[in-house]
């Protein structure tokens, strides 16, 4: 029996196939279009640790959200990447806060801390996702990115991060 393959592509009429072969209709929901009339309550974690790199990144996210339409209920300063779980709990605690973003920088250095700390991260944040029931977009460069790959790409991780909490938010 030959397997179908699933559609990942989502068009006007698109329809996606399931593993046993059913019709689905796909959401069409995109990021780059504005949250409309119901603003999206958006909590900002921003790492402040290499902050010629993080501070741009959240003036960024900040000016994203407000494009895409979702609202800035509260940003919150952490010395270090590494504590942006604890501070994406509180946020995601709050009944005024249906997603958050988090930016920052993990540099990499010369030993592997910087992919120990992201696996870290990106582990709490994912937990704190399914405990909250509410999306955590991630906008923190690293690992293996050198300071002139993550200055380059500021701009590029702060829309990613509002993106993937609009679009989350959305399911």
């Amino acid at each position: 029996m030959a397997k179908k393959k699933l559609s990942l592509q989502k068009t006007a009429s698109s329809v996606s196939t399931t593993p046993t072969g059913a019709s689905a209709p796909v959401d069409h929901f995109s990021p780059r279009r504005k949250v409309g009339a119901k603003q999206l309550r958006i909590g900002i974690v921003w790492s402040e640790f290499n902050s010629e790199i993080t501070k741009p990144m959240l003036k960024e996210a900040i000016a994203h959200a407000k494009k895409m339409g979702a609202q800035v209920k509260a940003v919150i300063k952490v010395p270090g990447a590494f504590e942006t779980p604890f501070a994406a709990q509180k946020l995601l605690s709050r009944k005024d806060i249906d997603a958050v973003a988090v930016v920052g920088a993990v540099i990499k250095g010369e030993t592997k801390h910087d992919v120990a700390i992201m696996c870290g991260i990106t582990k709490g944040l994912i937990f704190l996702q399914l405990k909250h029931k509410k999306p955590v977009g991630l906008g923190i460069s690293g690992p293996g990115v050198t300071w002139k790959q993550a200055k380059a790409r500021i701009n590029d991780y702060a829309h990613r991060s509002l993106d993937a909490a609009i679009w989350m938010s959305k399911l």
